[in-house]
Parts: structure tokens; sequence; C-alpha cells
């Protein structure tokens, strides 16, 4: 009687290294999200205040602390999507779905990235600051835990997130935020926010990660894409035609509307080929969009400290 073979053993995943999880762990603090908190610059920028270096230490400081808090939510958000992330094709590669970080490592590192923003925040005695970044977290908490999967509300709630790193970046300077501003900023993160919705709803590895996209269908969220860059172009041309009382619209400003406009266009152009999901990646790799941006905030820049 021939013998039985013996069973095979599937070895097990080695466990990662001290070097791996460290690297792992900066991964998933997705620093190219940061560029997310630029956002910081534009209230001052708009106002002319860049060129004193008061206002850009203090700017900085915003984008660190928003740079710090926005990690630890990212940290703590994967640590409790960690079984959902592993069922999608994209976010199973992810530090803590894949197991290069441990969830409590995940969940001890993103706590105390949070504390450490807020007693920073606190220890600079600006309480404007402390408020919006508060807010922000809260804000973030709410999406972690029930936001995300409320279709609809889950995209207000990132939009929101958009508008408060604008707003931190006013309040810890004291400089007045316009109607025009909150507008444009309002209508940019709903239009950004929708396109990634509609990338993802777009992936078919998408399928049971995240609870909302089941409400979404791809006509609606090009129907909201639509309607808030048609909005946000008509509210900027009025602030760039916009002169003093017997003055002429600032012809530098007159101008960036151009780039405006093509920056727009071509951001419907990519989410319409399926790359809006990530926009941060867009923003690094997109030649054309870049050469939008530079020329719009050149114009504006012209227009505002010249």
């Amino acid at each position: 009687m021939p013998a039985t073979p013996a069973p095979t053993l599937t070895p097990a995943a080695p466990t990662p290294g001290p070097g791996a999880r460290a690297a792992g762990l900066l991964r998933a603090c997705r620093p190219k999200q940061w560029l997310k908190n630029l956002l910081v610059l534009a209230a001052p920028g708009t106002a002319g205040v860049l060129t004193d270096p008061g206002v850009l230490g203090w700017t900085a400081l915003t984008f660190a602390l928003f740079c710090l808090a926005a990690s630890g939510t990212y940290l703590l958000n994967d640590a409790r999507d960690v079984h959902r992330d592993r069922l999608h094709e994209r976010k199973r590669h992810r530090p803590v779905a894949a197991g290069t970080v441990p969830v409590p490592l995940a969940v001890g590192t993103g706590t105390a990235l949070i504390l450490v923003s807020l007693l920073a925040a606190l220890a600079s005695g600006n309480l404007p600051l402390l408020a919006v970044l508060l807010g922000y977290l809260a804000l973030t908490t709410a999406y972690t835990l029930w936001l995300k999967d409320i279709t609809v509300v889950d995209i207000a709630a990132v939009a929101g997130c958009h508008v408060l790193r604008a707003i931190a970046g006013g309040v810890v300077i004291g400089v007045p935020l316009t109607a025009w501003f909150v507008i444009v900023v309002s209508l940019a993160a709903l239009l950004v926010v929708a396109g990634k919705r509609e990338a993802e709803l777009r992936n078919p590895g998408s399928d049971g990660a995240r609870a909302a996209l089941d409400g979404y269908s791809r006509s609606y969220l090009v129907q909201i894409r639509t309607m808030a860059s048609a909005a946000m172009i008509v509210t900027y041309c009025l602030w760039a035609l916009e002169g003093g009382a017997d003055q002429a619209p600032d012809g530098f400003r007159a101008a960036s509307i151009v780039p405006f406009f093509v920056f727009v266009l071509r951001y419907h152009q990519l989410v319409d080929r399926g790359v809006g999901e990530e926009p941060e990646e867009i923003a690094l790799r997109d030649r054309p969009l870049q050469l939008c941006l530079f020329a719009l905030v050149a114009l504006v820049g012209l227009g505002i400290y010249t």
C-alpha cells in the first residue's frame, strides 16, 4: 500500500521587522495627503499678508498641526476599517490592512499624534486655531465612526474637512474670511470629493468596501460635479472682476480666470478617465494641471502683491 504523502504546510508570513514597521507606519500616515493642508495658505495668501514673517510662522505652525492631526485620523480610520480595506483591490495594500503595521500600533500612534497636535495648539495660546482644530477632529471622528456610511452626508463631511483647513489659515492670523473665499473653497472641495466618489464607483475593487457607494450612481455624481464647478466658476469670475467704487478690475486677477477655467476643465477630463480616486496623485503627477495651477497662483499673486 503506497504511503500517504505528508500534507504540505503553507509557511506563515514573516513578521515585519522594526524597519519595515517604521516605514509602514510612515506610509500609513499618508504624507502625500499633507498636500491638502496647503489650504491653510489660501486665506493669508489672498489677503496679501504672506510676506509678513509673523504670518508665515503662524501659517507654518497651522500646516504642521493639521499634518499631525490628519495623520492621526488616517491611522485611526485604517485601524477601524482594516477588515473592509482587505476586501478592496487597492486599499488591501495599505500597511494596516496588509499587516505591516499592527492595529494596536496604529491606534496608539494615531491617538498620540492627535494629542500632540491639540497640546501644541493649546500651548500656542491661539484659541481660534485650537477651536478650528477641535472642529476638524470632531468632524473626522464622526466621519470615521458614522458619516462615511451615509450617502451624500459622507461627501459633505469630507468637503467640510477641506473647508476647515482653509478657515484655519485665516483665523490663526485674524484675517476676515470673505463670502467669495468661503464659497469658492466650499464648491472646490465639493467638486474634488464628488470626483473621488465617482472614481471609486468606477473601480470594481471597491465593491463592499464603502457602504455609502451603494447609494450613488455615476450620473448623480456627474451632476454634483457639474453644479459645483459651474457655481464655483461664476463666483470666482465675480471676485476676479470685482473693482473698487471708482476703480477698474485688476488686470492680473481678471487674467487668472483663464487658467482657473482650464484647471477645472482639465480636472473634469481626468475624473472622466477614472483617475480621480486619489486627488493628491493627480496634483503630483499631471503636468497640465500643475501648469494651470502655477499660472493661476502667479497671476493672483501679481494682482494682490503688486
